[in-house]
């Protein structure tokens, strides 16, 4: 997700949930780091196996 629909979206949600001035400030900081971390690739993914090959005994 680039930046600008990352902010759009904070700005909507911390206008939404937020009360005041701090709050949607606060609100639109959390949301805004929530929305990074989605970003990143996940750390378990798997490795493709690469089969071993076992010519006569």
């Amino acid at each position: 997700m680039n930046n600008f629909f990352r902010g759009i979206i904070a700005a909507y949600g911390a206008k939404k949930l937020g009360g005041g001035c701090f709050s949607t400030v606060i609100i639109f900081i959390i949301i805004w780091v929530l929305l990074g971390k989605c970003n990143n690739e996940s750390r378990a993914s798997t490795q493709p196996v690469h089969p071993t090959v076992v010519v006569g005994k």
